[in-house]
């Protein structure tokens, strides 16, 4: 069974409306690339160096922290843990 579509509807002029799209008309619209675009500020270059200083300190800190950790986290043994008893002394004979 194939569903129908309503009376008033018309597919060929979907498709028209679908094919044909605006017109740029204004010759002088650069697409935002206006008189200012590709500069930057002295506000964007302060902001740059404050991040590069944010992110030195960051790695900084983190080797610090990373300097901390162990080569592994398995499980030692816990006679390693622990330290030795001494071994028991000979008891000495009373004759």
């Amino acid at each position: 069974m194939i569903p129908q579509l309503a009376q008033d509807f018309d597919l060929s002029s979907t498709v028209a409306i679908v094919a044909v799209q605006p017109s740029n008309t204004n010759e002088n619209d650069k697409g935002g690339q206006g008189e200012d675009f590709g500069k930057s500020s002295p506000v964007g270059l302060v902001l740059l160096i404050v991040f590069f200083i944010a992110v030195f300190f960051l790695v900084k800190s983190m080797n610090k922290h990373l300097k901390r950790v162990p080569a592994s986290f398995d499980e030692q043994a816990p006679a390693a843990d622990a330290p030795a008893e001494k071994p028991a002394e000979p008891s000495e004979k009373k004759d």
